[in-house]
């Protein structure tokens, strides 16, 4: 059974929905036969990168809300992720555009390695302080989940990795989706927020017991004549 995650890597409480999801996957009995899927979704795609900046005082000036405010909702982040097992480092993070991290995330499904890149996305961005749109970086990263130099390089540079975050947003607006995390179950229920993983244990074994009982979802036919996104007909 597969469960898709949208989900950005500058969201804290996507970080937190991972890693209460893989706490109810570890106690989900049937956890071998789960498919995780990852999906791109930039909350801010034209957020220009800006390392130098205070994450705070830039979060209070793009949101214009008072920076007490900005401080407060920081802090219920930080407490959700202690709940989690994360130690949120808000202080030292970077404010940088997540698309050239997605497109190495995109990359390391086509290896097998999606959810492992995710992680260290997450701990560069919101733990270790690291400029997530710096090319270095991103090389430091990619080698840290086994890839060469030339393999990071070529993926940052894709055509084909870039029409895949693409058709990830076409695939979240055909949803309605316009938050994250969000995560689907069975192609047939959606989970939006940083849930506890007791609720999503519950999905989860909803969703297996009608997955084991022959109910695939939303099942699409698609033998008739369409056009694609890409202006293709036939």
């Amino acid at each position: 059974m597969k469960v898709d995650i949208w989900s950005d890597i500058r969201c804290p409480f996507c970080y937190v929905g991972k890693k209460n999801f893989e706490k109810a996957l570890s106690d989900f009995s049937d956890a071998s036969d789960i498919e995780v899927v990852w999906h791109s979704f930039q909350l801010d795609p034209q957020l220009k990168t800006q390392p130098e900046r205070d994450p705070y005082d830039f979060f209070a000036e793009a949101k214009q809300i008072p920076l007490t405010q900005v401080k407060a909702m920081h802090q219920h982040a930080l407490q959700a992720g202690k709940m989690a097992g994360i130690d949120f480092n808000f202080d030292e993070s970077k404010v940088a555009n997540s698309y050239r991290g997605h497109l190495l995330i995109q990359y390391a499904k086509t290896k097998g390695l999606g959810d492992e890149m995710k992680e260290l996305m997450f701990k560069a961005q919101f733990i270790e302080g690291k400029n997530i749109d710096d090319p270095a970086t991103l090389l430091e990263i990619g080698k840290q989940a086994g890839f060469t130099e030339e393999e990071i390089n070529i993926a940052l540079a894709s055509d084909d990795l870039a029409h895949a975050i693409s058709q990830d947003g076409l695939m979240a607006r055909q949803l309605g989706i316009n938050a994250v995390p969000f995560f689907v179950f069975n192609d047939k229920y959606g989970v939006s927020g940083a849930q506890q993983p007791a609720l999503f244990l519950e999905v989860l074994e909803k969703s297996w017991e009608e997955f084991s009982s022959g109910d695939k979802g939303l099942q699409i036919i698609n033998e008739g004549d369409v056009c694609d996104t890409d202006g293709n007909c036939d």
